[in-house]
């Protein structure tokens, strides 16, 4: 299963559109891109391995595997990157601003049940992540 993150990068934080197999997913927030700096920094564009995780902190989410100079990037929910975040990707239903969203909780779940059913299928669970596509582009 391949996931691909467009990204578009803005000063106050990083908003992108989560794709499945061509197919739109969600929306995600992140911190600003700040030179992959730890907990202050998106990670680097790339293409990471997903797997699943469990945590007393985040319950089922998602964790990305191999971030060069970084550890512990999640998927897991969040609607306002700079107050939530310290690095990792929070899926979002809808934009509310840079760095901001709706019923994050909603959209992990969903994340979750196509990740769950990937590994179900014994599948390797790839997110690439690259620039904004503008033809990919949502409004706020």
């Amino acid at each position: 299963m391949e996931l691909v993150l467009h990204r578009a990068y803005f000063k106050e934080g990083t908003n992108g559109a989560l794709f499945n197999s061509g197919k739109f997913l969600c929306h995600t927030i992140e911190l600003p891109w700040n030179n992959n700096k730890r907990n202050i920094s998106c990670i680097p564009e790339g293409t990471y391995e997903v797997q699943p995780r469990f945590s007393k902190r985040f319950k089922h989410h998602l964790i990305l595997k191999d971030v060069k100079g970084r550890s512990f990037i999640l998927f897991h929910p969040a609607n306002d990157a700079l107050k939530e975040l310290q690095g990792c990707i929070a899926p979002v239903t809808y934009l509310s601003g840079i760095g901001k969203g709706v019923y994050s909780k909603n959209a992990m779940q969903k994340l979750l049940s196509l990740v769950y059913q990937a590994k179900d299928r014994k599948e390797t669970i790839l997110l690439t992540i690259k620039s904004q596509n503008y033809e990919h582009c949502r409004t706020l």
